[in-house]
């Protein structure tokens, strides 16, 4: 069971990388746009300075990005602790619903990004992953150190 509690982390890699190429075209489109470009040019330049220079909408794939650095990194702990404890389907289960709710919350922030099915996204994601968390501590605090091997 472990590549299985292993794949839903994966697949959740592969969609932040997807999500950060998708921040390329969004922002160098915008940019193009923009007739005045003298305040783009500064040394050091960092994404954040495009806040309020470029529509908002070219930058919900950062926004998104930036998402996926947060909370996720709880969620990959978390699978590991379990891959390692020994996850069960139910396991499994809890970790494609929230890759998959993640995933749905990543389109619907740079596509459409009203807030409210925003936050019940998140809020469904956040309930697998606490969930999970729960389960990972229970795999590992009651874990019957006889079964450990000589």
């Amino acid at each position: 069971m472990q590549a299985q509690m292993l794949a839903p982390a994966a697949v959740l890699v592969v969609w932040t990388l997807i999500i950060l190429f998708w921040i390329i075209p969004a922002r160098f489109g915008a940019i193009a746009k923009i007739e005045d470009k003298s305040g783009l040019a500064k040394p050091g330049g960092r994404g954040a300075d495009l806040e309020g220079v470029i529509p908002d909408k070219a930058n919900w794939p950062a926004h998104n990005h930036t998402h996926l650095h947060e909370q996720p990194t709880l969620f990959y702990a978390v699978v590991v602790i379990l891959a390692i404890m020994g996850a069960t389907g139910f396991d499994v289960l809890l970790a494609w619903i929230y890759v998959g709710v993640r995933i749905v919350h990543s389109l619907w922030q740079i596509l459409v990004n009203k807030v409210p099915l925003r936050f019940l996204l998140f809020l469904i994601s956040t309930i697998a992953l606490i969930i999970l968390a729960v389960r990972a501590v229970m795999a590992t605090a009651f874990a019957d150190p006889s079964l450990a091997p000589q």
